[in-house]
């Protein structure tokens, strides 16, 4: 894998959607906005290498902690839906200076916001990026019966997401889910970033809020999101979470204009597995901050 420097980011808070908002920031605060979201079991700190190179191409970049996640504000427990966390990046565009050459980049559960950004409103970003997490309505169709067998077994962790009282496992749970998703990778960092930013159970529950909100009151609706604008979506060759042919097959739900690419030898978290080749890849697609594509 490549190596890539890390710098230490900034931190700020800023209000948004009727949250505050605590986030890391890499770059000139003047310069054009590239926001990131996180998703599940992450945080800010996984754009640690994505962040000082986007910086580092004049881009001011911006990632925050996703709603739930400390520093930032717990929410209402029906706040947590997919709605709301596209509505955030929305929000958190506005409030942060974002102007027509803003662009969006999301992982895992910021996959899903950026895919219904896209859908909800195509035109607030210049560039989108999703990772690890195809289109939603790709994701919905038929496939094949073993490999959706096998994707099932691979989702077990939605079920237990669902069962009351299973955040006091996550201590356990988390650090398995890091190893079958990214098989090889050592996610020690990770995982001290992830505890403190779920310190206590409210946390906890509010983290597996966007799993039991969206199967129990919105997985219809988001199974019928469009992704509405062009976008770059990577996915990892390894990945345990979402099976890569489940991404290769979603290519045909990409609108024109969109390009896919299956980055060999890694997982889930390619973000944080091979930076040097995905943090091209997104280089190339969302071009520099001051002549972005």
């Amino acid at each position: 894998m490549n190596a890539v420097a890390v710098a230490a980011p900034q931190e700020l808070r800023v209000r948004a959607n009727g949250l505050t908002f605590a986030a890391l920031q890499w770059g000139d605060p003047g310069a054009p906005l590239a926001l990131l979201l996180h998703g599940y079991p992450d945080t800010a700190w996984t754009w640690r290498h994505l962040g000082p190179h986007l910086a580092e191409q004049g881009w001011r970049a911006v990632a925050p902690f996703s709603r739930g996640y400390a520093p930032t504000e717990l929410a209402p427990d029906d706040r947590y839906a997919v709605s709301n966390l596209a509505r955030d990046a929305i929000e958190l565009r506005d409030a942060l200076g974002g102007d027509a050459r803003s662009v969006l980049v999301g992982h895992d559960w910021g996959a899903v916001a950026t895919w219904a950004v896209t859908a909800a409103a195509p035109g607030r970003f210049a560039r989108y990026v999703a990772m690890a997490v195809p289109p939603p309505a790709g994701l919905a169709e038929p496939s094949p019966p073993r490999l959706t067998l096998r994707q099932l077994r691979m989702s077990w962790y939605m079920g237990f997401n669902q069962i009351p009282g299973s955040e006091r496992l996550l201590g356990r749970v988390i650090p398995q889910l890091w190893r079958d998703w990214s098989p090889g990778y050592d996610a020690s960092e990770d995982l001290r970033h992830l505890f403190a930013a779920l310190p206590d159970r409210a946390h906890r529950r509010a983290a597996l809020r966007y799993y039991r909100n969206t199967l129990q009151g919105e997985f219809g609706r988001l199974a019928r999101t469009r992704a509405g604008a062009a976008a770059l979506y990577l996915h990892g060759e390894h990945d345990g979470c979402i099976h890569p042919a489940l991404g290769e097959r979603a290519i045909g739900a990409l609108p024109d204009g969109s390009r896919f690419a299956k980055v060999p030898g890694v997982g889930h978290f390619l973000q944080l597995e091979d930076p040097g080749r995905v943090n091209a890849l997104i280089s190339d697609w969302i071009g520099t901050g001051l002549t972005p594509r």
